[in-house]
C-alpha cells in the first residue's frame, strides 16, 4: 500500500518521526483553517473551485488522500496516526473553503476522500446540463 515505506519511523528516543516528502507530513506553518482558493464553493463554481483545490493538495502532496489512492490503514498499522492526522487536516482546508450549506451537507464524512466522492457527484451531475446547453449553443453558432 501506498504510504506504508519508510515514511513514518522512531528516532532513537522513540519520537515518530515523518519524512518530509511523505504525504502525511504537516509543516509547522499548515493549520485546519487556512484559506486555500480564491473563492468559497458555491453552487455555481465547483469546476473552478475544484482546479485550486486539486493544485493546492497537489503542491501540499496531500491528493492521493482525497482521490483515494492513499487509503485509509488499519488500526494497527504504524502509519494509522500519521494518516489520519494528515486527513483530519485535509478535512479542514476542504470545508473552511466550502459555503455554509454545503458544509453541512459534508460534515459527517469520515475521510476527505468521502467529501471528495460526495462534491464530485453532487456538482458534475448539475454541471452536465449545462455543457450539453453550451454544446448545442456552439454547434449552432457554427
Amino acid at each position: 500500500m501506498i504510504g506504508e515505506k519508510k515514511e513514518v519511523s522512531r528516532s532513537k528516543n522513540g519520537e515518530e518521526t515523518i519524512d518530509v516528502n511523505s504525504p502525511f507530513y504537516i509543516y509547522a506553518s499548515e493549520y485546519h483553517k487556512q484559506m486555500q482558493v480564491n473563492d468559497m464553493l458555491n453552487d455555481n463554481n465547483f469546476n473552478d473551485w475544484k482546479q485550486e483545490m486539486m493544485n493546492f493538495l497537489l503542491a501540499k502532496n496531500k491528493m492521493g488522500l482525497v482521490d483515494g489512492l492513499i487509503k485509509k490503514p488499519e488500526k494497527t498499522s504504524g502509519t494509522y496516526m500519521t494518516w489520519m492526522r494528515a486527513d483530519v487536516m485535509i478535512k479542514g482546508w476542504l470545508t473552511t473553503t466550502m459555503e455554509r450549506d454545503i458544509r453541512t451537507n459534508v460534515r459527517f464524512a469520515n475521510i476527505s476522500a468521502e467529501i471528495w466522492t460526495d462534491l464530485e457527484e453532487r456538482f458534475e451531475k448539475e454541471c452536465a446540463p449545462r455543457a450539453y446547453e453550451l454544446k448545442q449553443s456552439l454547434n449552432a453558432t457554427r
